[in-house]
């Protein structure tokens, strides 16, 4: 298991560290004023067009596997009923115990280490003492891969209000010399460091990068609250902001590239990485179908009781007729 806790942690940009509601989305107050509204986080936003049938076949697999490797997880699950309420969440509470158990969370955990290191990479600072080496050869890779990219901005959180959605990239990149065709382009790039696998998921890391790049930098510390104060967080939930305000909070991006974006791949303990070019104009498209997917979803009459004799209505209207 990794201990995060050994690499000494860089300073907390303000905008990490967004008030979040019940459901964990940021809490933000919108551009044209009034009370903190959820984001839907950008990643949660454009899940829906991706196809999880892999996924969550391999959780089904995780799951078989940790069971099997502490059996007392079925003692417990035995004797509850997958229709109770309360059940649920024990199942569910040793699901994820189980996925836990065969290891399947480490990969995730490994991905926010290397996320971490990386940033000491952009920083320029020197890599922790206590690195293992194989985590060594997976930063010596990112820098020779990264070497023609500069660093502008590092986990920036965004807010695009058009789609009600807010969300943190990993970098805007400067980036100056052959573009996706082959010919000269240059200008700032929203970057994306993705540590697992890539062969899947292309439309929605193009999305994903899509929305952050038309995004607005939002500053919440404009409207401080102590979320650990639950009476304060609560009257500050419900405290409206004028626009005038609200707009302060809002500013532009430098001018970013809003048809490409960047992919760093960094498989961990591979010891390479590599750059992709991802469409934008792809990815917004597929940003815009979601958010059609998502208004969908509230559509009602879908679905009408059946009936199957007549009402007492019914019945004197036809007599009346005759």
């Amino acid at each position: 298991m990794l201990n995060l806790m050994e690499i000494p942690q860089a300073p907390i940009h303000p905008n990490e560290s967004v008030p979040r509601d019940g459901w964990k989305r940021p809490l933000v107050i919108p551009k044209a004023g009034g009370k903190p509204a959820g984001h839907t986080r950008t990643t949660t936003f454009i899940d829906c067009i991706e196809d999880k049938t892999s996924l969550i076949d391999w959780g089904k697999r995780m799951v078989l596997v940790g069971a099997a490797n502490q059996p007392a997880l079925l003692d417990k699950a035995r004797d509850l009923n997958p229709e109770d309420k309360g059940d649920k969440k024990k199942l569910n509470a040793l699901a994820e115990r189980a996925l836990d158990v065969s290891g399947a969370n480490d990969k995730r955990e490994k991905g926010t280490y290397l996320h971490k290191l990386s940033e000491y990479v952009d920083a320029g600072q020197p890599l922790p003492a206590t690195i293992s080496d194989a985590d060594m050869e997976d930063m010596m890779a990112y820098m020779v891969a990264t070497a023609p990219l500069t660093t502008i901005a590092v986990e920036q959180f965004v807010v695009v209000n058009e789609l009600n959605v807010g969300g943190t990239f990993d970098r805007l990149s400067g980036y100056a010399g052959p573009g996706p065709d082959g010919k000269h382009i240059e200008g700032s790039f929203i970057s994306d460091v993705k540590t697992g696998s890539i062969e899947y998921g292309a439309l929605k890391m193009a999305a994903q990068l899509a929305v952050y790049s038309r995004g607005e930098v939002y500053d919440h510390t404009r409207f401080p609250v102590d979320t650990d104060d639950k009476k304060a967080f609560a009257a500050w939930k419900k405290r409206a902001v004028n626009a005038e305000e609200a707009a302060k909070a809002y500013s532009p991006l430098p001018p970013v590239n809003q048809d490409w974006g960047i992919i760093i791949h960094l498989p961990s303990g591979e010891g390479m990485c590599n750059l992709y070019w991802v469409d934008l104009n792809i990815g917004w498209a597929m940003a815009n179908l979601a958010l059609t997917i998502r208004k969908a979803r509230g559509t009602r009459g879908a679905m009408l009781p059946f009936v199957s004799y007549a009402t007492d209505e019914e019945v004197a209207s036809s007599v009346q007729s005759v």
